[in-house]
């Protein structure tokens, strides 16, 4: 028997959650939660209105037979979340600082943003860049990617609402973001100097080949894995350890723990690690004050 809330316009039964949960996996490695079952009526009703069809069936039956790759796309953008602030946790940006100040002087670096969003993690490393090194030109390349193409778009514009930068130092704010006016008051952009800095690719990170090689003198991979299972984590940071440099550090959430990965990478406190094939120890980051 379909169990259907009254007031959902579209026929929703609980296999069709399932099925949804079952193509997330597969095409993004999101394990969605028993929980999430509103949580994907909600997301995916625009796609049925979309594609005029009448039940979560009739369109997944459609999606799965002749759905093309911007239609699974926007499929997987509708169940993305994507939650995010400029330095957020920001003791990470601390230890990136050091990080940064320890590379021999002139050498480029080159540093990737896993998990970018609308790009204020992206951003905010450039924002750390520029303020370890002093110049608004310092010799770092951010990758930025994100399986979300719609949010790319919105990080790559770099237009935000001012009050996504309220929390920032007034200093910060007037270094790095113009304000609008006029038609775009109460927005700001970022300068083009944090633009400059950065490259916004999409990727799926359950891609079996990855373009970028590496290595990585920090790796962002923070507020994703959440949404994996332990072997899909696993299969990710298999790959991703290798593109870390041998003295470089990846970053993860503040919820994320991966101690079934510590042949891989191994922890220094804070969800801060190392490669665990490092051949020297790195030193635990010093704990600071937030920014």
């Amino acid at each position: 028997m379909t169990a259907v809330a009254d007031d959902r316009q579209f026929a929703y039964a609980p296999r069709d959650f399932e099925r949804v949960r079952q193509l997330i996996h597969a095409k993004a490695g999101i394990a969605l939660a028993e929980s999430k079952e509103d949580m994907v009526y909600s997301r995916l009703v625009r796609q049925l209105k979309a594609q005029q069809c009448q039940s979560f069936a009739q369109y997944l039956d459609w999606l799965e037979s002749a759905g093309s790759e911007d239609d699974w796309q926007a499929f997987t953008n509708s169940l993305t979340t994507n939650l995010t602030a400029f330095f957020r946790e920001s003791h990470h940006f601390d230890s990136l600082k050091e990080l940064l100040l320890k590379r021999p002087r002139g050498e480029r670096t080159l540093l990737w943003s896993a998990a970018a969003s609308t790009g204020e993690e992206p951003y905010s490393i450039a924002m750390a860049a520029i303020e370890a090194f002093g110049t608004l030109t310092p010799p770092v390349m951010i990758l930025a990617t994100d399986i979300d193409t719609q949010v790319l778009e919105t990080a790559e514009r770099g237009v935000y609402p001012l009050e996504r930068i309220e929390k920032l130092p007034a200093e910060r704010q007037r270094r790095f973001f113009k304000r609008g006016s006029g038609a775009n008051a109460g927005f700001c952009r970022v300068n083009d100097e944090l633009r400059a800095l950065i490259r916004f690719k999409p990727l799926n990170l359950l891609d079996p080949v990855w373009p970028m090689k590496g290595p990585f003198q920090a790796i962002f991979c923070r507020n994703v894995m959440i949404y994996f299972d332990k072997p899909t984590q696993l299969a990710i940071i298999e790959k991703m350890a290798p593109r870390i440099a041998r003295d470089g550090l990846f970053y993860a959430g503040h919820s994320e723990s991966f101690s079934h990965a510590q042949h891989l990478i191994k922890p220094l406190g804070r969800t801060i690690y190392a490669s665990a094939s490092a051949s020297t120890q790195l030193a635990r980051p010093r704990q600071r004050a937030a920014a």
